[in-house]
Order: structure tokens, then sequence, then C-alpha cells
């Protein structure tokens, strides 16, 4: 199933979210609004994420005519307590301390924006940590990449090369999009699903 769509613009400053797109084959452009990422006390995780990238895609329905608009937020959480992103080194020792030696889950929430209609989809991936020694976290956190992302990782960076043990579910979900997912939703939405 080959896609023939529209013109795609990514609403996304991740480098990586550009470098999965890239490897999905998809011609797209990178078009960035400031949006409010704040939201509704109350919400569990998975509604967390689903609200920022709808909030995200809605964001372009006033500028859009033919494009599809694909946004995304990924959230890590631990037994439903959202981490986001340290705030400072110290911070990032203290996450990843929280999530040595245990099981995390990362939630991406996708929004599509086509013809004035939002779709949005998420998908979870269980991630389990080994035991980090102090020393693997403070040599990681040197490095200065677990500073702008959630939970203070990067799964394919070196922390998860040598700390992960499994992940259940998807492992480019954890990078920051689903790719899978994506691709399926980009198919249904060419064919009129």
């Amino acid at each position: 199933m080959i896609l023939n769509l529209p013109p795609i613009i990514l609403a996304s400053k991740s480098p990586r979210r550009h470098e999965l797109l890239k490897l999905m084959g998809l011609d797209f452009s990178v078009v960035l609004k400031d949006v409010d990422e704040s939201y509704p006390d109350g919400l569990s995780p998975i509604d967390v994420a689903l609200f920022i990238a709808e909030k995200k895609a809605s964001a372009f329905d006033e500028t859009i005519n033919k494009e599809i608009v694909i946004t995304a937020d990924t959230i890590v959480c631990i037994n439903e307590k959202i981490i986001g992103k340290p705030k400072n080194k110290e911070h990032a020792f203290e996450i990843l301390s929280s999530l040595s030696g245990k099981k995390h889950e990362v939630i991406t929430a996708v929004g599509l924006l086509k013809d004035h209609q939002l779709y949005s989809f998420y998908e979870v991936s269980e991630v389990y940590f080994k035991n980090l020694t102090s020393e693997q976290i403070h040599h990681y956190i040197s490095t200065g990449q677990p500073m702008d992302k959630a939970g203070a990782y990067g799964v394919q960076e070196w922390i998860g090369l040598i700390g992960i043990e499994k992940i259940n579910g998807s492992y480019h979900n954890v990078v920051g999009l689903p790719t899978h997912r994506l691709y399926q939703e980009l198919y249904n939405l060419s064919i009129g699903k």
C-alpha cells in the first residue's frame, strides 16, 4: 500500500520525528506554531497526550487548504505520573534515578488534520530499564542529551543502548512517532476511510 497524499505539514521541531518521516519515504514541510501546551487538571496521561496533539493540530485549521497536518505529543509516565522534560541537571538525575530498575510507559498521541477534520490516535509502549549506576546517569547527563526530552532520555542514545532491557510495544513510538500506525492512518485518509 503506497500512499497517494496531498502535501504534508509536520508541525514538530523534533529532529527525531523529521528523521522518521524521511525514513518512511514521506515528503513534508515543517511549519511550527506557538501552541500553549497546558491542559486541564484530572486528565489521564493518555488524555493529556491526545489533548495536546489535538490542540497543536487545531492551530492549523484556518490556515491550511489541501494539506495534511501531522502533530504529535510524547509523554513519559511512571505509575500514572507524568514525567516531563528536566528543568536542570539535578532534575535529570532525579528523573533517571526514578526510572532505574523499573518499567515506565511512553505514550505518543498523533493528531492528523485534513479537510478541517481532526483525527487522533495514540500508542503506548512499556519500557524496562535495568538498574543504572549513579556513574552511568552522570555520564549521560554530561552529554547534554537528556535536557530536551520527556523522561530525560532518548531510547536511541547511549543510555537507551546500555540501559533498556526490553520494550513491549513500538520502539519508534518511544523515539517519538508510532510510524506503523501513522502509515496505516495516512493510508486510511488517502482512500477516504
